[in-house]
Order: C-alpha cells, then structure tokens, then sequence
C-alpha cells in the first residue's frame, strides 16, 4: 500500500488524503465483481435501469456537497461547480431511457425454416479509469452504460480527485445495486497496471493523456481485450466572415477559458477570415480582459486556478516560447492581480501572430490560452486544422449549414459542431481520431464497446 494526496489547488493545502488498496484489497474487490457480474448480467434491463436511475437520484440530491469538494480538489470555480452535476444527470438519464431499445436483439431478415438473432452479450469486469479535470462527466460515459449492459463496473478515479470515486460509490449503495457490481478502488501507478493485466477484467475503459493511453495499450498487449481511449486534443475553431461575430466571441471565448482551459474539447486554436479577424481579436480580447481570476470558492470567480503549479508553468512556458518565436500577447498578465509565478493561479493570455510552427500551436495546451490565425478561406482553413496529430472535435461559425457539412466532410474529428463548441451530447457518439484516441461512448453506438454480439441460429427440422 501507499499513500496518495490530493494537493488543492486553492490554497495548497492537503485536502483528501487516502491509503491505496493492499493486493489482497484488489483481488477481492476483482473476485467480488465477478461473482455480482453473473447474477447482474441475468437481472432484467428494466430492473438495471431503475436501480441506475435511483442512483442518479441520489447524485443529484447532493449537488451541493459535491460541488464544494470539486472546488477544492480540482479548483473549478464554485459558480460553476454544479453544472458537472447537471451534467451528469443528463447523460446518465439519457443512456438509461436508451438502453432497452440499444440493447435488444438484432433480427435479420426473415428466413422461412430457421430463427435467427443477433444477442448483445454483457462483457464482464469493466475497469473505468477517470481523470481529475471533469470527473464524474468522463467517468459517467462508461460507468453507466457498462452497467445498464450488465457488466460489473471497477472504478479508478485520479488522485486529484478521490472523493468523486466515493461519491459515486455511495449514490450506487443508496439505490440498492447488488454489493459488488459498482466498486471502487484508490490505486497507485504499478497497481492500475497490475489490474489491466488481471485476466478477471474484460475491458478497460481509460480517459486521459496520451501517455497515460500508452500505458493502457501496452498493460493490455496480449489479453485480447477491448480498451476504450478517450485521450488528448488540440481543438480547432474556424470562424467564416458569414459568422454571426457575436455569437462567434463568445462562444470561442468560453469554450476556450472554461475549466481554465482544462477540457480536453476545449478550443485551442482559432482560425478565423480575414475580412472579419480584426473584430474578431478585438472582441475576445476585450472579453477575455473582463475574466475575473481568483480563489474558486469566490462566488465572483470566473476564472479558477490550474490543477496544480506544474500545469500553470507548463502553459506559462508555452506562452513565452511563442512570444519569443514572434506571436503577441494582447493580455497584460499583471492586471489580473491573483496571477502569480509558481502558482497555479495564471492569467488569461490571448495570442496572434502565431503560426504552425510554435508549440501553442500544436501540442496540447490545457490551459487557458486563445491563439488565434488569420486565414484567406475555406481551404486554408481545412488544411490547417488537420494540421494536428489530434482529432478529438472541431467547430466551425457560419450561417450556410451546407458550408458547414461540406467542410466538416473534410475535417479529420470525431465530432463537428456548428455554432458551438465544448460539449457532448449524450445521444451522440462521443469519439475522436489520431492521438485523441479509439472506441465509443454514448449514443446507442457507445453500448456496442460494452458488449460482444452472439449469433443464435436456429433451425427447424
């Protein structure tokens, strides 16, 4: 066993602190979710979904509890803390109203002498590995359809964000789901690894970094196992001179400040025409300039710390590498007075004059950075978004929907939006191409991860 820490991000201090699971912890809480997962598979669909629905009930009647520990385990402003509950409850609300219907048989056409389907199989042990910076909205993803699938359900959540796991964990008791479908484990890096390669587990759901996909991929070499990645991005916006400019500032502006730029859709990098770019860097900065940065259990706070002091530098460093290859900062950092080097707290920058061949241009920032380009049109536009080794969402504001279909044809994303940007919707599958990873969640296509199909082919005589 050892010991993990969740450090806030508020104020430094140490705010959860919790032992990791022994090996014998891990390999009864592995057995025990076998032996629920043969019963659970065998419950009706209908009885899954209303234990799944009494949890989400349960969540919900706590948003404010769990809003308050978001704020201080990840530091998202307290204003905005009980949207990730809302949140929540949409997309567990919606997978459960589909599950019946995304989880019957499949007939074929009819064959006379002969009955033939095709049965959606629960897969076994599913071992969810979340992330800190939206943790009940990644982890909802696949936690809830795996069980509506009738899998059992083994959840490791980061260490910045312990008490989500518990929280859950709770809301599930309290609904009455049978002991050992829905656990929990707090586990070191080796031990997660060590999971991934027991043979008790069936499928392995992961949302994070890039290395950390590695890490999944190479644990699970061999096994033969299906691993879900939901990894990094680098979020395009393309913003057409026909864009409602408004609409187009605030939009973009939000969807790259939320969450300090902690979103793995969050917007990254805009590409905007240049009939309209003037107005349109003058408008996102003036926005931008407005952010109010500070303690996130201000209510006045809009704009919370980074997660930790390393992630502000890391930003702070790709700032500075791009201002010194030639881009400009149009935000003065010292007007926002809780800025500060060596904390996470760090100002809103927006940057122009920025090309492919800086950093902030094409690594992920996760950070609350806006860099923005001039581009001649359409075509220069589609070049320079799949101008990335990821492909997790794109966004394009126009008024000309067809423009808009014809160009996202070309756009190499999992999902493209039109007039937003940084969000998922829960009847649409949420997946993305290159380095932001493989695999499915949500929509009716997110169940078909979560189970395997079984053909019965029966004939008269």
């Amino acid at each position: 066993m050892s010991t993990i820490q969740c450090i806030s991000p508020v104020d430094g201090s140490v705010y959860v602190e919790r032992e990791t699971a022994s090996a014998a912890a891990i390999q009864q809480a592995l057995a025990a979710s076998v032996t629920a997962q043969q019963l659970w598979k065998n419950m009706p669909v209908a009885e899954r979904q209303a234990l799944c629905s009494k949890a989400v009930d349960a969540f919900a009647a706590r948003k404010t509890e769990i809003a308050e520990e978001l704020t201080w385990q990840m530091g998202r402003p307290i204003s905005q803390a009980p949207g990730e509950v809302g949140g929540f409850e949409e997309r567990a609300r919606h997978m459960i109203a589909i599950a019946a219907d995304a989880l019957a048989d499949l007939q074929p056409q009819a064959k006379d002498g002969f009955t033939r389907y095709i049965k959606r199989e629960a897969l076994g042990v599913v071992f969810i590995i979340a992330p800190w910076n939206f943790p009940y909205l990644t982890s909802v993803n696949a936690i809830v359809p795996a069980l509506l699938a009738g899998n059992s359900v083994i959840l490791k959540h980061s260490a910045q964000t312990p008490l989500c796991a518990e929280r859950l964990q709770q809301a599930f008791d309290e609904a009455g789901l049978p002991p050992g479908v829905f656990q929990y484990l707090h586990l070191n890096h080796a031990d997660t690894e060590a999971v991934i390669q027991s043979p008790l587990v069936n499928y392995v759901a992961f949302t994070g970094s890039v290395p950390g996909g590695e890490m999944v991929e190479r644990a699970a070499a061999g096994r033969f196992i299906g691993v879900g990645l939901e990894l990094g991005g680098k979020d395009p916006a393309y913003v057409r001179k026909d864009a409602n400019l408004q609409h187009a500032i605030d939009t973009v502006t939000d969807g790259a400040l939320f969450n300090s730029g902690q979103s793995c859709c969050g917007i990254e990098r805009v590409y905007v025409d240049a009939a309209i770019y003037d107005e349109f860097v003058a408008g996102v900065t003036s926005l931008v300039a407005g952010y109010r940065l500070g303690r996130p259990d201000d209510a006045d706070t809009n704009l919370g710390p980074m997660v930790k002091t390393s992630a502000a530098e890391f930003v702070r460093g790709q700032i500075d590498d791009a201002v010194a290859a030639g881009a400009r900062a149009l935000i003065a950092a010292s007007s926002f007075s809780a800025n500060a080097v060596g904390t996470p707290y760090l100002a809103p920058q927006v940057l122009v004059d920025v090309d492919h061949s800086m950093r902030v241009m094409t690594e992920e920032t996760f950070g609350p950075v806006i860099a923005i380009m001039s581009v001649s049109g359409d075509d220069e536009a589609i070049r320079l978004m799949n101008d990335s080794e990821f492909g997790l969402t794109a966004a394009i504001f126009t008024q000309d929907e067809d423009a808009a279909i014809a160009i996202g044809d070309q756009v190499q994303t999992g999902t493209w939006f039109m007039n937003r940007c940084d969000y998922l919707d829960p009847a649409l599958a949420w997946t993305g191409v290159k380095h932001s990873g493989r695999g499915c969640t949500l929509s009716t296509v997110g169940f078909e991860s979560l189970t395997r199909p079984k053909s019965y082919h029966l004939k008269r005589v």
